[in-house]
């Protein structure tokens, strides 16, 4: 049964019952089914039931049916409701077999992956290190032994703040969706204008104040809507501090927290946070222009003329965590994330309801899309911030990328040093949400005659909503047991009005009030609302609890803090007896206001409890235990005292000082990972030269003396230019490559050159437009048909120089060069080579005049920019062991090892037959479950797989190249075909123009029939910057580039 246990689903069914046979047997049967003509029960609830169930549509026609009159009509509607209930609960239990069955294979694949991570992990370890359980180390916070010390204690803080004060540290935040602003939050305006809008702008607020933060960024999207206020399209707004306490801190011209607006999406249109995913790559491109031009102001101010990159970038909720992922790996510099709520528990919740397919779900929340931003987010972060324990175990642990058992192996690894095979794990991080308490004055009455005096002696009026409250009670001058909930079976209301009626020393001496939201008639409710208030209704009539129960229909949020406040005058409680509570901050306002609390022991409430000492946990399932422990506090005053003291002496453990003094010292264990060339080097800082000298085209003598071989074999006493930073490489030949191509960075980042010497660089900044070539064709030849039509259709207009062309491929460098030869074409055409699926990046090398096997040129520093949680052998073992598996279970060749095609940082795998391997989707996931990060990518059609680091893919080459050399990504035009390589997705998307060549890559298609969500869920097909050619030719081709404005 759908919603057993309702009353209204018991009664009913009771009627049907007393009906008797008579009214529901097939001679008789309904006026209306008959009027339909020939009755089929099936067909006639798949299309009026199934098809548009809604809860409180069934609900109403109870009401409607009981209130029937004529018993013929009457009997007609109880039995169409029961057919209704009928096929229901019948959906409802298939959904939850095929979910059963998913969770058993999900557990399944979890155990292998660990057994099989755990063996790779064993090679290294002794006997001894192998029978040690870590048990002492937590999986998600620090060793006894080695844990941070308490930033509460007076001396620590004190530390902190002496030794944070001289930093001068920017952070960037990120939460898209909703309505941001600094004052006049319209919270609860819609259903992504909440509490995580009030937690980031709070957040951003209090960072801004903290000793050694010089600038928060708080990034969101710029809204410009008739039907929003129009604050929401500035682009910059200051936060202002509440208080003065910051006055002393060291201000400057750009130093504070600011919401900063970065237009993206649908123009003059506002739209809600599922229909904004097609839309993030253009936001990520948005934050990165104003991020390095930000950070360029405060290189001039603070940082001694370097760019001050972000210490770190926050994103909040999965929409803003991709993109902080996309950031964090353009920047190379650490991410931290929130998720505040996730999908896949979301997703498990609206499965046991019984009401919706994943398919159906799918449609309406986009959820497989949110998943597989937060399964990213995991992949990319170095700390994601939860609010309890709970999250971690119940919610995280969904996860493909999150495994604490496996977690906690790993963090037992790093500490003794240990290697981990490439596998890694985020840290989580429990740290509460703040809160603002300057605004809350507690209650000082401390005997009832004090709080009859001051109640005699007071100025003002008692706020409106006490009366409105008082006005349910005959004595309203007994203590208040308070419950703020809404009127929903998790929060567990009813057991609670069971517990207070059936427990007569508690009804005599205290009150009882349920605030449960704001109706105006329950019929107008949601079914499963209703439902609940209803029972409390009939609960409170059945003990007659008239006079001791207070259920006012309506109240403001302002109205909150006066609540509590009554609750603290009459020396209340305050209690949350939720089934499961994943936080609990109404827990921490009424402790502020000097309340005292009972709360369950399942979930976040622990927490609290633990630091806070200011009441007890219940077990929400045993009614005594809530009876007995609210009578205690309310019959015991000394004990409610002490509760109400330890409350407001321990609160400042939950405000936002101490908030941020945590997540400061956590991002301070971070790793900085700023660009390479940005570091200090003594050559860069020592060197006297105005000119880069020789440029990446004129490293003809550094590239004859290293010798490098386009074929990938290692000649004697030289590298292989697919490998060109191992061992192998003569170490002083590396050296020279090092220093040249930092050198040139310096020059071209630091801008100390003159605008003469600049010609020599890669010439990004002088072209007009950039045109990236990134079609997957079904054969190679048909890609040196699309370079030719591209660069054709340019021709004349091209005279002068002001297009370049970057080649954007899946293709080994050998394999471009073998294509450019074939075709006649010059590697010096192009300005830049994205080779092997986004893992690596050459430019032409002017060395070809005189050593033609030679043309190009690697760029050391993308290596390292992406080299972030790369498993390096451990991956590569895991993928030779899975196409091991693989072919033996085929009992023949399936997938082979390529190690021409292969370099440092991209394993390549020959795919013999596409149909029998499974899609990206489980590649991803089976890596996942082994804590190895990466991006599994079939290309060629099928015929090839491209494993690279979680932080390479073709998209964020070209950020890259825009942070590297200050190519202007919206002067960018990516040609791509209508279907691709398993990353094609990544290339549609941004501030880059695109065009579609139709008819080119179609045979792809099959690649992406298996995916987790639609492709159309994530094009921006309605971008004014993205068209398609009628066919692919030359004309066409011309046509789409003047729809654009480029020709």
């Amino acid at each position: 049964m759908v919603v057993a246990g309702n009353d209204w689903i018991n009664s009913y069914l009771e009627a049907i019952l007393d009906v008797g046979p008579s009214g529901i047997d097939g001679a008789k049967s309904s006026l209306l089914l008959r009027e339909r003509g020939r009755f089929s029960p099936t067909r006639y609830f798949v299309e009026e039931v199934i098809t548009g169930f809604d809860e409180t549509d069934l609900h109403r026609s109870w009401i409607r049916a009981a209130a029937t009159r004529s018993t013929e009509e009457r009997n007609t509607r109880l039995e169409n409701m029961c057919w209704r209930i009928w096929n229901l609960a019948r959906k409802k239990k298939q959904l939850e077999g095929e979910e059963a069955q998913r969770t058993s294979i999900r557990h399944i694949e979890r155990e292998k992956a660990r057994r099989e991570a755990t063996a790779d992990m064993s090679e290294d370890l002794s006997e001894g290190e192998k029978g040690d359980v870590p048990g002492e180390l937590s999986a998600h916070s620090d060793s006894v032994r080695g844990r941070m010390p308490r930033v509460g204690s007076v001396d620590v803080m004190e530390n902190w703040a002496s030794h944070h004060k001289e930093k001068k540290l920017y952070i960037v935040l990120i939460s898209l969706h909703g309505l941001i602003r600094g004052v006049n939050m319209e919270l609860g305006r819609d259903s992504d204008t909440g509490g995580q809008v009030k937690y980031v702008v709070e957040l951003a607020r209090a960072l801004g104040s903290m000793p050694g933060v010089y600038r928060v960024d708080l990034l969101t999207r710029q809204v410009s809507a008739p039907d929003v206020d129009w604050t929401y399209a500035e682009p910059t707004e200051m936060l202002n501090l509440t208080n003065a306490e910051n006055s002393m801190h060291e201000v400057g011209e750009s130093s504070g927290a600011y919401i900063v607006r970065i237009p993206f999406g649908p123009k003059d249109k506002y739209v809600p946070k599922e229909s904004l995913w097609p839309y993030t790559p253009e936001f990520v491109d948005g934050a990165l222009s104003h991020i390095i031009q930000m950070s360029k102001v405060l290189g001039e101010q603070i940082g001694g003329g370097q760019p001050v990159w972000p210490v770190a970038v926050h994103g909040h909720y999965a929409d803003a965590g991709e993109s902080a992922a996309l950031l964090s790996g353009a920047l190379n510099v650490p991410m931290v994330f929130t998720g505040h709520s996730l999908g896949r528990d979301k997703l498990e919740q609206i499965l046991k309801q019984g009401r919706q397919s994943r398919e159906e779900i799918n449609a309406t929340y986009k959820i497989m899309r949110r998943i597989e931003a937060e399964e990213l987010c995991l992949d990319a972060s170095e700390i994601v911030i939860t609010s309890t324990r709970q999250e971690i175990e119940e919610q995280w642990r969904l996860y493909d990328g999150f495994d604490p058992v496996l977690e906690r192996k790993l963090r037992a690894r790093i500490k003794r040093g240990v290697s981990c095979h490439g596998r890694f794990m985020p840290r989580m991080v429990v740290i509460p949400p703040g809160m603002e308490f300057h605004h809350i004055v507690p209650h000082d009455g401390e005997t009832e005659g004090e709080t009859e005096r001051n109640e005699d002696n007071s100025a003002s009026p008692d706020p409106p909503i006490w009366s409105e409250i008082m006005r349910f009670f005959s004595n309203p001058r007994k203590p208040m047991i308070l419950a703020l909930a809404r009127p929903d079976p998790k929060k567990n209301i009813t057991t609670l009005v069971k517990a207070f009626g059936e427990c007569r020393p508690l009804r005599e001496l205290a009150n009882l009030t349920l605030i449960l939201g704001n109706r105006d008639n329950i019929d107008e409710m949601s079914s499963t609302n209703a439902s609940v208030l209803l029972s409390i209704l009939k609960l409170i009539d059945k003990y007659d609890l008239y006079g001791l129960v207070a259920y006012p229909k309506h109240h403001n949020q302002s109205d909150v803090p006066d609540i509590y406040r009554l609750a603290a005058k009459t020396k209340g409680v305050f209690i949350n007896p939720a089934f499961i509570e994943p936080f609990g901050l109404t827990l921490i306002e009424a402790a502020a206001h000097g309340l005292p609390i009972v709360a369950t022991k399942n979930g976040g409430p622990v927490d609290i409890h633990r630091a806070l000492d200011n009441g007890l946990l219940v077990d929400p399932h045993d009614q005594q235990s809530i009876a007995d422990a609210l009578l205690k506090l309310v019959s015991d005053k000394q004990l409610w005292a002490r509760c109400r003291q330890n409350g407001l002496k321990n609160i400042h453990l939950f405000a936002w000082p101490e908030h941020c003094k945590t997540y400061l010292s956590r991002i301070g264990s971070c790793k900085p990972r700023q660009p390479q060339w940005q570091r200090s080097n003594d050559e860069f800082e020592n060197s006297e030269s105005d000119s880069p000298g020789d440029s990446l085209r004129d490293i003809q003598d550094l590239s004859l003396n290293l010798k490098l071989s386009l074929d990938g074999d290692k000649n004697e006493g030289c590298g292989t230019i697919d490998n060109i930073d191992t061992e192998e490489i003569d170490v002083a030949g590396k050296s020279k490559l090092e220093s040249a191509v930092l050198t040139l960075s310096k020059g071209a980042i630091g801008g100390t050159k003159r605008a003469g010497s600049l010609e020599k660089f890669p010439p990004f900044r002088r072209r007009k437009f950039i045109f990236v070539i990134a079609v997957d064709c079904d054969m190679i030849s048909d890609l040196l048909e699309i370079l030719k039509l591209v660069t054709g259709a340019v021709g004349r207009d091209n005279s002068t120089g002001s297009i370049g062309f970057i080649l954007s491929t899946a293709l080994t460098i050998s394999d471009i060069h073998s294509l450019l030869v074939s075709g006649g074409l010059n590697p010096s055409d192009f300005d830049a080579f994205v080779c092997n699926s986004g893992s690596d990046l050459y430019y032409p090398s002017s060395s070809c005049e005189d050593n033609p096997e030679l043309p190009f040129v690697v760029d050391l520093d993308y290596h390292s920019h992406i080299e972030y949680r790369w498993g390096g052998e451990g991956l590569r073992k895991t993928f030779v062991r899975w196409a091991a598996s693989l072919n033996d279970k085929e009992q023949k060749q399936i997938v082979v090892e390529d190690g021409s095609g292969s370099s440092k940082h991209c394993f390549a795998f020959k795919v013999e037959d596409p149909t029998l391997v499974p899609p990206a989707k489980e590649l991803q996931k089976l890596m996942r479950i082994q804590a190895l990060r990466c991006h599994a990518i079939y290309c060629n059609n099928g015929s090839k797989l491209n494993v690279i680091p979680v932080l390479a893919s073709r998209s964020q080459a070209l950020r890259y190249l825009y942070i590297r050399w200050g190519m202007d990504l919206s002067d960018v035009v990516v040609f791509v075909g209508e279907c691709g390589d398993t990353d094609y997705e990544g290339l549609l998307g941004g501030v880059h123009k695109t065009v579609i060549l139709k008819g080119v890559g179609s045979n792809a298609r099959k690649l992406h029939a298996n995916r987790n969500y639609p492709l159309e869920d994530v094009t921006p097909f309605d971008s004014p910057n993205l068209v398609q050619t009628e066919i692919c030719d030359i004309d066409n081709i011309r046509a789409s580039l003047g729809k654009l404005g480029i020709l």
